[in-house]
């Protein structure tokens, strides 16, 4: 939200142009942190308490930041709303995927990752198109009370005991711990961590390459950030169908497909239609592999569905703020706004070959790799989740 609004902020509290683009670090800083630190603290609640606690405290932070007239108090609210961010997402994943089926985890996951695409995606402009109408301070208040119906929502929809652990918190949590040693949850992490980053060195600098390289007016930017947007919904709606009994298919087409969309992008970015297909068809690809990698992590981690959730949600942050900082380090360096896109290949060429490496290293039995008894199916789910000894690298 606050990319269209640092400079207001700068303006208003009287701080430099960097010192307000902190508060953008800071949250990002919070949820990479945050996201498996707050999933630990919520093993003693209920799931239903510990989303109402999270996302309660985001709202009041929020109204916090839209009356402060401190830019220390409103760098400390981004790092408290990131906090509470990064917790509610955390059980938000584990409370989904535990609402499902058995063998519905990634269906489940991609719905919530369809909330967030859709609030990261409409997030920057509308904070942006806010700030110009009403003041910085009004998108605070706009996140304040659409944080409102969610209240209502988790209320009326989580069962008040869901996930309760009580006073067992400190044995689920090292429980939980134990069973997150497993290596191919660790190396899944990082293939989602690498595709993210892909996603968004793209994303980040998309508009410059619009009008620097693509010759189109500025007018055209939000309808190709919109394709972009239709894309990445696109993508957890397909993976969401795909993730759960069809992963590996999925993963094995898209991944090299998505490498080489990044290479066909940055080869044709001069030209206006090859732009509008290659933005939509990556917006799809990256979000579709990306859904199904953080679904993998669930099914990969089954017995700590509160902290694979907590460090899948780390994983989504860490690609989220490499992605753009790797993208602008050619940029400074003079290599043009194509640069950026080639990073975005690097890095998924990257995740292609970690999986690789992985697969053979688990095919030749020289990994440390401890099997784990896949959960039986419900009875009226006859197709089994994924077998969680499958490596990432197989899927």
């Amino acid at each position: 939200m606050l990319s269209g609004l640092v400079s207001d902020i700068a303006h208003d509290l009287g701080v430099s142009l960097p010192a307000a683009g902190a508060l953008t670090s800071a949250f990002a800083v919070g949820m990479i942190i945050g996201a498996p630190l707050m999933a630990v603290l919520s093993l003693r609640w209920s799931r239903r308490r510990a989303l109402l606690t999270f996302l309660i405290a985001f709202l009041l932070v929020h109204v916090l930041g839209a009356v402060t007239t401190s830019f220390a108090v409103l760098l400390a609210t981004r790092v408290v709303a990131a906090l509470a961010n990064a917790g509610f997402l955390a059980v938000a994943v584990a409370t989904a995927s535990g609402l499902a089926a058995p063998d519905a985890k990634g269906r489940a996951t991609s719905v919530l990752l369809g909330g967030v695409t859709i609030a990261c995606v409409a997030g920057v402009p509308a904070g942006a198109w806010l700030g110009q109408l009403w003041g910085w301070r009004s998108a605070f208040w706009a996140v304040a009370l659409v944080s409102v119906p969610a209240v209502v929502a988790i209320l009326r929809s989580v069962p008040a005991d869901e996930g309760s652990r009580g006073s067992s918190a400190a044995a689920g949590a090292r429980a939980e711990l134990r069973s997150l040693r497993n290596p191919r949850l660790i190396v899944t992490l990082l293939l989602g961590a690498l595709v993210n980053g892909a996603t968004f060195c793209a994303y980040t600098y998309l508009a410059p390459l619009i009008t620097h390289v693509t010759g189109l007016t500025v007018a055209w930017v939000p309808g190709v950030l919109a394709l972009f947007g239709l894309g990445s919904f696109l993508g957890v709606t397909v993976g969401g169908r795909f993730a759960d009994a069809r992963p590996l298919p999925l993963l094995i087409a898209g991944g090299p497909a998505l490498l080489i969309g990044w290479v066909a992008f940055a080869l044709t970015a001069s030209m206006p239609a090859a732009t509008a297909v290659l933005v939509l068809a990556q917006g799809t690809l990256s979000f579709a592999v990306g859904s199904t990698l953080i679904s993998q992590v669930l099914y990969l981690a089954a017995e700590a569905p509160t902290l694979a959730g907590g460090f899948a949600t780390a994983a989504f942050n860490v690609g989220g703020a490499i992605g753009p900082w790797l993208g602008g380090l050619p940029l400074t360096a003079g290599l043009g706004y194509r640069s950026p896109l080639w990073v975005s290949a690097l890095l998924v060429a990257a995740a292609l070959a970690t999986a690789g490496v992985a697969r053979g290293l688990w095919r030749r039995g020289t990994a440390p790799v401890e099997p784990v008894e896949p959960a039986s199916p419900a009875p009226d789910h006859p197709h089994p989740h994924p077998h969680p000894t499958e490596g990432p690298g197989d899927r």
